[in-house]
Order: structure tokens, then C-alpha cells, then sequence
């Protein structure tokens, strides 16, 4: 994690690593304006990450390898990224006159106080965020921290397709880099608090963003896997043809009342309980508006369900609504996965930082 707040030059790959799949992205930037150069989704196989981590390097890197062939992308530097739960974040207080070594070096001296990991184990970096509310020349600092097991797992999958990883972020950060897309999108005055949804294959993400800021992250156990092992044991299907079926359609009439819309509900239940958790574990009551995001949020009339039973403007995300394609990328393939590709994008968008994270 040594260099994840550090600016970089070159153009980098956004690789997701997430629990059922590997996405890649590379982007371009030019006259203001971002443009898709290259994009793959990759399955992975059972077991190829458990809980998050990864437990077969082999089998990650070779997915990989075969989203570079699809996706015939050109750059050969990869932004990984950690999942919030894997890291820890504290924001402290330093005096704004050090050099970058002198707080470097006391940071590292004083890291023991916010770790609760021996320092040997743990990869680390931290950014000056501002002016500290108290005054008296101290300045706020960003630490974060990460087991160096979990960092050295998605660098040596990387490597393994033949990639350098440049760039090691956090899932939250990235989804808050991503969010700067969807703010046009969103209809209506005042939009100071927004949740970002994101339903994976296994879990259901909560990102609060305050003024574009991300100010709460949440996990819960609760993803898209739940509908294809529905589907398996209504239709008597293997995994592989529930997931085909899911998304290629091909079910029997009474799918959609008997597996989808009951799955809807539970997915507006999530929804629902996620931002009860941040309700009350912090000073706000409502937030003004919420994007779904990943695999799920692409489900026909989820949107408008979770808006009509939450009573909260919805909508689906797709950071690349304002992107041009290059010829390589198909527009009908990136507009189906756009929803689950936020962190990608956001790795991706690593490239251009302003030396921002």
C-alpha cells in the first residue's frame, strides 16, 4: 500500500478483484473528457476467493489473463484494490511544519497507537487531508493501513498476468472517485447525501458520500448469488446454467413472480436495513438519494422498486454515460456490466488524479 495516495503519471489498469469475478478497465483522457479504451469481466472459479480474499492466486491470474486478451487492453500497470473491511483508516492530528520525511518517520513511530496489528505485518501510507479545526499550524492526516498478506495476494495475481501493480487503493475510495461521474445524473437540488448500493454476487455494500466525501461504509452477507441459487433449486439447474439463465433469460412463465419479484423484495429489504444501520450510528436521518450499483442493480425495475418502497429518488449507476468508446469496446456489453464496474472505473481514473488519493 506504499503507494496509494501517490500521484501517478503513466495510464493505469483498473483490476477489481471481486469475489466471483475479475473486471478491467483502461481509460483515456483528453480535451476534458474520459474515453473507454478497453474493458473485460472474468469469471472466476468456486473458491477462487473466500471471504474476500484471495485463495487461489493461479486461478485469479489466469482470469485476468483472459480479460487481457478479450479486452485487448494496452497498459501493462494495474490499481488494485483492498475491500474497506480489510482496512483501517484514522484520520490524526500532525504538525503542518514537518517535511514529508519528518512526518513520514512519525507517523511510523506513533503507528503502533491506531494498529492493532504488529507493524512488521501491515502495509501502511497516509495523506495530508487539511487545515485541522483546532488550528495552531496541526494539520489532518488520513492513515491507512492494511495487512501486507491481503496486499501481497492481489499483487502477486496481477503479476501473475504478466502486470505491475502500481497502484494499491481502497474499494470506498474508489467508488467516491467514481461518484464524480454519476453527479450529473442525478435530478433535483440540495443533493448533499447520497448511498451507493452496491449488491455483489455475496455482498451488499453501503457508501454514504456527504458533499462527495465518503463518510460511512458498511458490509452486510447478501448478494445476487442468492437469486441463481434460487433459480438452482426451483428449476432443478446446475449453478453454471442458473447464472446463464439469470442473465440470458430462457425460465419458465412464473419466474418472475415466483423467484424475481421475491427477490426484488429482498433486495429493497437490504436496501432498507443497510440505511437503518446508518441511521442510527450517526447524526443524519435520510439521505436525499441513492444509485445502485454492481451485478444486481442491473435488474429489470429494481430501481424503480427500491424508490417506490424507500420513498428516496433512484437510480442505477453508469459512470460512463459521458465517456466516448473506443472502437474496440461494445456499447451494449459496457451499458449491461456499467453498474458493476464503479470500482474499476474509479482504479482506473487513478491515471489522472490530481494527486488526490
Amino acid at each position: 500500500m506504499a503507494n496509494l495516495f501517490k500521484k501517478k503519471s503513466k495510464a493505469l489498469l483498473g483490476v477489481d478483484i471481486s469475489s466471483t469475478s475479475v473486471k478491467i478497465l483502461e481509460l483515456s483522457h483528453n480535451n476534458g473528457r474520459y474515453q473507454v479504451e478497453a474493458y473485460a469481466c472474468e469469471s472466476l472459479p468456486p473458491n477462487a476467493i473466500v471471504e474476500q480474499s484471495i485463495n487461489n492466486d493461479e486461478a485469479v491470474g489466469e482470469a485476468i489473463k483472459r480479460a487481457l486478451t478479450r479486452s485487448r487492453a494496452g497498459a501493462r500497470r494495474a490499481a488494485i484494490a483492498v475491500a474497506g473491511s480489510a482496512v483501517i483508516t484514522k484520520t490524526v492530528q500532525m504538525n503542518g511544519k514537518l517535511s514529508d520525511d519528518e512526518m513520514d518517520f512519525q507517523i511510523r513511530a506513533e503507528a503502533d497507537q491506531y494498529i492493532p496489528y504488529p507493524l512488521e505485518e501491515v502495509a501502511l501510507d497516509w495523506e495530508v487531508q487539511g487545515p485541522s479545526a483546532g488550528g495552531n499550524d496541526m494539520v489532518d492526516v488520513l492513515l491507512a493501513a492494511c495487512r501486507s498478506e491481503t496486499v501481497e495476494r492481489r499483487k502477486d495475481a496481477v503479476e501473475y498476468a504478466n502486470l505491475e501493480a502500481g497502484v494499491v487503493d481502497v474499494e470506498a475510495f474508489c467508488t467516491e472517485r467514481a461518484f464524480s461521474l454519476l453527479q450529473g445524473q442525478m435530478d433535483g437540488d440540495d443533493i448533499d447525501t447520497v448511498a451507493i448500493i452496491d449488491v455483489g454476487a455475496t455482498m451488499t455494500t453501503l457508501s454514504i458520500l456527504h458533499e462527495g466525501k465518503s463518510i460511512y461504509t458498511r458490509e452486510q452477507l447478501f448478494g445476487g448469488r442468492q437469486l441463481t441459487e434460487d433459480i438452482m433449486r426451483r428449476y432443478g439447474l446446475s449453478e453454471e446454467e442458473a447464472s446463464r439463465a439469470k442473465l440470458e433469460g430462457g425460465l419458465p412463465d412464473d419466474y418472475e413472480t415466483e423467484v424475481l419479484e421475491p427477490f426484488r423484495r429482498a433486495v429493497v429489504q437490504q436496501v432498507s436495513r443497510s440505511l437503518q444501520f446508518f441511521y442510527s450510528s450517526s447524526q443524519f436521518n435520510d439521505v436525499d438519494y441513492i444509485i445502485l450499483a454492481g451485478g444486481t442493480a442491473s435488474i429489470p425495475h429494481l430501481a424503480d422498486q427500491v424508490q417506490d418502497a424507500m420513498g428516496i429518488a433512484t437510480i442505477v449507476a453508469n459512470p460512463f454515460v459521458n465517456m466516448t468508446l473506443s472502437q474496440k469496446v461494445n456499447p451494449n456489453l459496457l451499458n449491461s456490466d456499467a453498474p458493476s464496474l464503479m470500482i474499476a472505473c474509479g482504479l482506473a481514473m487513478r491515471s489522472f488524479d490530481n494527486g488526490k488519493y
